[in-house]
């Protein structure tokens, strides 16, 4: 990522927000596309690929939560949900459908770039890289981690995580019975060089939860120890 112009993609329907934003990008010398409602935006994320998309909550035509749906489908972007609510749900939401970061308007377009650069210096969904160690593929009872697939199953059935939740998973799972607090979390799963609220790791472990929660499943993988953190409540097979 370091070698290569990373590209992003900015997507508000206030033109001056927009061009604002996009001056302070193009400055720190990335690509930058620009969009003012959803339709365009998705079209333009299937044509450019973007490394992150800055996605504005409240769009014409398609709102931002469902743009963040979407591009899940095919794009694996980091998202940075702007919104203008500063109402605690507004945040978990976008966090829910896909988003890795929010910043509530008025923001400071400096603090964006410092956002934007620390994403850029972790790894996405390619490689192992800041992941523990373990073999290729664990087995707990139901629960079947492939690495090299970067597949989860659950009684047979594949799980639709994001990429962040399958690192969260196998964060945890490399140490059952392990707790991990939410800092130790973040320097694992989002590293060291991560800006913003910590409270984005319980969000996280709540939807990953629910999905770890299928028919016939009779544990919950992920425990939470209270006042220290989460941990891994199965033994592998």
């Amino acid at each position: 990522m370091t070698s290569e112009i990373a590209t992003i993609l900015v997507v508000d329907d206030e033109q001056r927000l927009r061009d604002l934003v996009r001056s302070y990008l193009a400055r720190e010398g990335f690509a930058v596309f620009t969009a003012a409602d959803g339709p365009t935006a998705l079209d333009l994320a299937r044509e450019h690929r973007p490394d992150i998309v800055v996605l504005d909550l409240m769009l014409p035509a398609l709102d931002g939560l469902d743009v963040c749906r979407r591009l899940r489908t095919f794009s694996d972007a980091y998202v940075i949900m702007l919104t203008a609510k500063a109402e605690e749900i507004d945040r978990i939401v976008g966090l829910e459908v896909g988003a890795d970061d929010y910043l509530t308007k008025p923001f400071s377009p400096r603090e964006l770039v410092a956002r934007v650069r620390a994403m850029l210096r972790r790894p996405r969904s390619t490689g192992t890289s800041g992941l523990p160690s373990v073999p290729p593929t664990q087995h707990f009872d139901e629960l079947v981690i492939d690495h090299g697939r970067r597949e989860v199953t659950l009684v047979g059935a594949v799980l639709p995580l994001t990429p962040l939740e399958f690192k969260l998973l196998v964060a945890l799972a490399a140490h059952p019975g392990l707790v991990f607090t939410r800092g130790q979390l973040l320097e694992q799963v989002w590293e060291a060089n991560y800006f913003g609220d910590d409270h984005v790791v319980d969000v996280h472990i709540g939807n990953l939860r629910k999905k770890l929660s299928g028919d016939g499943v009779g544990q919950p993988f992920i425990e939470t120890v209270r006042g220290a953190g989460y941990r891994f409540n199965a033994q592998p097979q």
